[in-house]
């Protein structure tokens, strides 16, 4: 079996930014957390590369994102510097089937906000507080391994309501120490692609070292690149029973009015 090919994508600032922020963050992170995941993720089944923002075609010409089953995409303070025109393609390959793992504040990207169709906002807060991950899909693939519950000493609060379409399933929520309950991980199907959006990840602590974190990410690679729906092959089919109804339009080519389809 051919192994998943996976591609972990970071904007990559956060990690090279100038001052006591930045030192803190590269103490975590030190290679960033694109680096981080794609060692920590490593398996004989996965084929892991990486991707960063300031790379040549943003770290995603067609060759990467055309040979990509499963991207993961974390981003925050850069969403605007992410080209319409490679938020389109990789709309395009979601929608034939690659799956996709939104990380954290990947929330307010482009791309997760284009497939899920709303404006995806949320409230937060930052002030280091626990967070608790409850199971609410138990047997849900994306669960596998992970236990019912586990804590997070320190987290970026995500809080409702959360702006996102109501076909989202819920396989993750969380409650904060400050009294907030969020939609933490939450599973959608677009098109023949899968997308998975996990909300722990905040670049400010080690919540990607935590091992249930790691667990759920390694699910989520594995059931994104499940199978797909099948490929629409009949777009014109005959018809099952005789149509005896006149067609109003017979005497008209009317090929070019399909022309796009």
């Amino acid at each position: 079996m051919n192994p998943i090919r996976v591609t972990i994508w970071n904007e990559f600032v956060h990690e090279r930014d100038v001052g006591a922020v930045g030192d803190f963050i590269r103490s975590i992170y030190p290679d960033g957390i694109h680096a981080h995941l794609a060692g920590r993720l490593d398996a004989p089944d996965l084929a892991i590369r990486t991707a960063t923002l300031d790379e040549p075609a943003n770290g995603l010409p067609e060759e990467v994102l055309n040979t990509t089953d499963v991207l993961l995409w974390w981003g925050h303070c850069a969403h605007d510097r992410v080209p319409d025109d490679l938020v389109t393609r990789i709309q395009a390959r979601v929608l034939s089937g690659m799956g996709l793992i939104v990380l954290h504040s990947g929330h307010f990207s482009k791309v997760f906000r284009r497939l899920l169709g709303t404006d995806c906002r949320l409230r937060w807060r930052e002030i280091g507080e626990k967070e608790r991950v409850w199971v609410v899909a138990p047997g849900h693939p994306l669960t596998a391994g992970v236990p019912e519950t586990f804590t997070l000493p320190h987290s970026e609060m995500y809080g409702e309501p959360f702006d996102i379409p109501d076909d989202g399933k819920v396989i993750f929520m969380s409650w904060f120490e400050g009294g907030n309950p969020f939609r933490s991980g939450v599973a959608f199907q677009r098109g023949a692609g899968r997308i998975f959006y996990f909300s722990p990840g905040h670049e400010t602590y080690p919540i990607y070292h935590d091992p249930n974190i790691l667990r759920v990410l390694a699910n989520a690679i594995r059931w994104s690149a499940g199978p797909t729906l099948p490929p629409r092959v009949t777009p014109q089919p005959e018809p099952l029973e005789k149509v005896s109804t006149p067609n109003p339009l017979a005497a008209i080519n009317t090929a070019e009015l399909h022309s796009t389809r």
